[in-house]
C-alpha cells in the first residue's frame, strides 16, 4: 500500500523535469519535493542511472537536488529514472542474498522505474507497457 501512494507522482514528476536543456539535477529536485510533501524519506544512496552500451553508465541520477550537478540534459540521452522512497530510512543497504535492499530501521522502502529518452518534449519511454 505504501509504494500505491507515491510511487507515480514522483515517477511522473521525474519525468517532467527530464528534458533537453534543463539540469539533470532537477530530476533529484522532482523527486525530493515530492516524496517530502507526501511524507516520506529520500533514499540517498540508490538512483537511476545513464544507459548506453552497458546497464549502469554515468551520469548518475539522484532523487535528491544536488546544487553541485551541474550536467544540462541533451537530446537522445537515455537515462533510468528510479525514485526510491521510504517511510523513514534515509540509507539502505545489501542484504545477506546478495540481492535483496534492507533499512537498518525496517522501514517500509518502495521503487519504480521507467527507462527514457530524454527529448525537448515529453522524453520517450522505453519501458511503458504497450
Amino acid at each position: 500500500m505504501v509504494a500505491r501512494l507515491w510511487r507515480r507522482p514522483a515517477l511522473r514528476d521525474a519525468l517532467g523535469a527530464a528534458r533537453a536543456g534543463r539540469p539533470l539535477a532537477g530530476i533529484g529536485r522532482a523527486i525530493e519535493e515530492r516524496g517530502r510533501r507526501s511524507g516520506f524519506a529520500v533514499v540517498q544512496n540508490l538512483g537511476g542511472h545513464g544507459i548506453g552500451r552497458a546497464i549502469h553508465e554515468p551520469p548518475n541520477v539522484s532523487n535528491t537536488w544536488d546544487p553541485r550537478e551541474k550536467m544540462m540534459l541533451h537530446e537522445g540521452l537515455v537515462l533510468a529514472i528510479e525514485p526510491f522512497l521510504s517511510t523513514r530510512a534515509r540509507w539502505v543497504h545489501q542484504g545477506p542474498d546478495g540481492w535483496s535492499l534492507c533499512a537498518a530501521d525496517d522501514s517500509r522502502c518502495a521503487q519504480f522505474e521507467h527507462t527514457v529518452v530524454v527529448q525537448s518534449g515529453e522524453p520517450i519511454i522505453l519501458t511503458a507497457a504497450a
